[in-house]
């Protein structure tokens, strides 16, 4: 599928494990590269490879190594990026954190001091007393904060145990717990190169970029690491509770409805195509050509806000529906009998041609975008998924793959909501 799609790309593996990808793009004139670690907010408890101790950390303790591995012995690495003209970023998921820079020129030292910051762990007693401080006033920021309360509370709503049901920045009491030892702990397990990947695309050479990285990664001396058992609890393939009310400061109130996979314990090409299958479902179902939407529209009670999608990993999935509406209980009504009628009349074959159709295009055109293409392939290369498979897959996707999903999947046995009341 590179060859369908025109794209050239190279790999290379370095001795401590370290995979690096390169795509060249020589008619853009910007770099982008994206260097990511498959650790994120729900791994808290895992056995330290080396040693095989087990661990169970404070919660949010990976958002707040992203916070902390900005900070070098010589101050702030932003500034230094800043005086190379280029523009970096981080975040965290719940399953991978990833630092990245945008940048025209410079691009050998904008790379180095990538590598070098990410590869170089700096905490003192003080700086991570600080950063407590911040990020409590980040998570209480985030307590009058209607999209992430109405999201929050319905995972709360679907999940029993599983840490998908803990905020990303963890909570003020756990992030109380996080020391300087713990920090370093995590670090070594999960920033290990064996643990990571490097994208870079843009105007480059990849053998400049595979030359640059090794010579780097060589005078570390590492040895590859063997693979990190992580621990999550046994989660009930039931729901938690099936709704949350809270009033917040709202113009108008904000529903998410949300249904909890269970068909889950896969990664790789299976889940690429429970995924796409998935979007279509909820595409043919939702979207904004559908009778649904168009009707729904008219009668006032969902605007152009009204989103839905799917999120699905190997040990956990789910789909979330919904935006602001005037009437929360109508507009579940509305959705849970649309769910019941369709699976009662079947899906249009024309509505799936359709739709299969607009996902083919939308995903090609993504590579016009090389930060689509970055984040795409490192997001799927954490699921075990070569991302050049998608279009493959998604080709291979039948209607009867779409109406059984939406049998097992669309249960309301397991379909949670969340409702942001105004004041």
């Amino acid at each position: 599928m590179e060859n369908y799609l025109s794209e050239q790309l190279f790999s290379r593996e370095t001795r401590n494990g370290l995979k690096v990808y390169v795509m060249p793009k020589k008619d853009y004139n910007k770099i982008f590269a994206m260097y990511s670690t498959n650790y994120g907010s729900i791994d808290s408890e895992f056995i330290v490879p080396d040693t095989g101790e087990h661990l169970k950390v404070p919660e949010g303790i990976a958002h707040f190594l992203e916070h902390k591995m900005f900070e070098m012995d010589y101050g702030n690495v932003f500034d230094k990026f800043a005086e190379l003209g280029a523009s970096p970023n981080a975040f965290t998921s719940y399953t991978n954190t990833s630092y990245l820079f945008s940048a025209t020129s410079h691009f050998k030292e904008n790379l180095k001091l990538l590598l070098e910051f990410v590869e170089t762990p700096y905490f003192t007693e003080e700086s991570v007393e600080k950063e407590k401080g911040i990020i409590t006033q980040e998570l209480r920021m985030y307590e009058d904060e209607p999209d992430w309360q109405v999201l929050h509370n319905l995972l709360q709503c679907m999940y029993h145990e599983h840490p998908i049901r803990i905020d990303i920045g963890g909570t003020v009491e756990s992030i109380q717990k996080i020391n300087v030892d713990t920090l370093y702990k995590c670090y070594k397990t999960f920033y290990h190169p064996s643990n990571m990947i490097l994208f870079v695309i843009g105007s480059i050479e990849a053998e400049e970029v595979f030359e640059l990285v090794e010579n780097v990664e060589d005078k570390k001396g590492l040895a590859a690491q063997g693979e990190i058992q992580r621990i999550y609890p046994k989660e009930p393939d039931t729901i938690f509770r099936s709704n949350h009310k809270i009033n917040l400061d709202v113009n108008e109130p904000l529903f998410l409805t949300g249904f909890k996979d269970i068909d889950v314990g896969y990664d790789g090409k299976a889940l690429l195509k429970k995924e796409i299958t998935t979007d279509l479902l909820l595409e043919i179902m939702l979207g904004r050509s559908s009778e649904f939407y168009e009707r729904l529209y008219e009668e006032g009670l969902i605007d152009d806000r009204f989103s839905f999608g799917y999120d699905g990993h190997k040990d956990y999935g789910f789909c979330t529906i919904g935006g602001e509406t005037r009437d929360p209980e109508k507009l579940h009504r509305e959705l849970l009998e649309h769910i019941s009628n369709t699976k009662a009349k079947g899906i249009d074959v024309n509505d799936f041609q359709r739709v299969k159709k607009k996902y083919m295009g939308d995903f090609i055109s993504g590579f016009n975008s090389l930060e689509f293409i970055a984040t795409n392939f490192v997001a799927y290369h954490h699921k075990n998924i070569n991302m050049f498979d998608y279009l493959e897959v998604l080709e291979s996707i039948t209607l009867q793959d779409v109406t059984d999903r939406l049998n097992n999947f669309l249960d309301t046995s397991r379909n949670a909501t969340s409702i942001v009341m105004p004041k």
